[in-house]
């Protein structure tokens, strides 16, 4: 028998003979005194020590035993004729006896019912971390063949190796593509990770919204017209450009407009708009997206946020949950707010909403 059963049992057999012994105690005042002094409730000892202890079966014979021992001292050993005064005194001694027993009980499987509960949130905390432990070091190993083989098709498309003729040209310019879509994922799921671990580090400065934005539309330009969707930037209420200047990283910043603007352009159908509003309210700046392509559901606008959230619409089920939750990350490091919304009759809006920063006359 393992070391660890022998402790358990002689632990049982010592609480096995505390109960006894507190019984016999109890029992030895309850005949030699008359019944009107009721000592049964030294029983209540006994039963939270079963309860404790023992398994649920001895703390049930503990309790019964402890009531019939009380009420059988209406009879025995005293002859004289029990009163109703006596039987009810005894009577309320034996169901706080019960009450005690089942109480105990109660308590006792809660007790266990919340201990399996912590077990199973702690083992699920654990399969999480080794969950992402392993996606972060799978990630992390993707890394380095998919450079690697972006920086192969770069060669071969300048002809380090060779002639390459136009059909190879168009073969090997869709193959880096897919390369350079897989490293974005990958790196974006690392800094996910990373950002989830130890906080994302921001690189703050001065940073004007209206030129990342007219940059970013910029670098955006050759997708939409490969889609043909039209891209345009509008400033508040009138066409009139002005700074927009806030405290953050440009190059965090310059992720989540790439990445709302990229899903617009992607989520639009052909000779759709896509519209870039700049706002600019007394204590803050907003960016807007709007696209006039397919909505949201309004079940899902809740949870776009959400790391991998896919909904059930085209615009959820083309991605894979990362982008929206990165930006949600930056924009929250930046003491910002992030959100979408429906357009009526179609279409989505994305915003993000960051602290004004008050710059100099000279420079703003």
């Amino acid at each position: 028998m393992p070391k660890s059963d022998i402790a358990q049992r002689d632990r049982d057999l010592s609480i096995r003979g505390l109960i006894i012994g507190l019984f016999a105690i109890a029992l030895f005042l309850e005949y030699i005194t008359p019944p009107e002094f009721v000592f049964g409730y030294f029983y209540i000892g006994g039963i939270l020590l079963a309860s404790a202890r023992l398994s649920r079966r001895e703390l049930g014979w503990v309790t019964a035993t402890a009531i019939a021992l009380t009420l059988s001292n209406v009879w025995i050993p005293h002859e004289q004729p029990w009163s109703l005064t006596i039987f009810l005194n005894r009577m309320i001694a034996t169901l706080a006896l019960g009450i005690t027993g089942w109480l105990s009980d109660r308590i006792r499987r809660s007790e266990e019912a919340i201990a399996r509960q912590q077990a199973q949130l702690q083992a699920q905390a654990q399969l999480a971390k080794l969950r992402e432990d392993l996606a972060a070091t799978l990630t992390h190993d993707l890394r380095t063949p998919l450079l690697g083989a972006i920086e192969t098709l770069s060669g071969l498309e300048q002809e380090y190796f060779g002639p390459v003729s136009p059909a190879q040209q168009k073969i090997l310019s869709t193959m880096k593509r897919s390369h350079q879509t897989s490293l974005r994922l990958v790196e974006t799921l690392l800094d996910i990770y990373r950002n989830d671990a130890e906080g994302l580090s921001l690189q703050l400065a001065p940073v004007d919204l209206t030129a990342l934005t007219e940059m970013v539309a910029g670098e955006l330009s050759g997708l939409a017209a490969s889609r043909q969707v039209y891209l345009a930037i509008r400033h508040s209420e009138s066409d009139f450009r002005r700074s927009l200047w806030v405290n953050g990283d440009a190059f965090q910043l310059q992720r989540v407009l790439t990445n709302l603007l990229s899903n617009a352009v992607n989520h639009s159908r052909r000779g759709d708009r896509v519209e870039i509003l700049l706002e600019s309210q007394s204590d803050s700046h907003v960016v807007k997206v709007l696209d006039s392509g397919a909505g949201l559901r309004l079940e899902e606008l809740p949870h776009l946020f959400e790391r991998f959230f896919q909904g059930q619409s085209d615009r959820q089920s083309k991605g894979a949950g990362l982008g929206l939750y990165l930006s949600r990350q930056i924009i929250t490091a930046h003491g910002g707010t992030i959100w979408a919304e429906n357009l009526n009759p179609t279409g989505a809006l994305f915003a993000f909403r960051l602290p004004a920063y008050p710059m100099p006359a000279a420079i703003s």
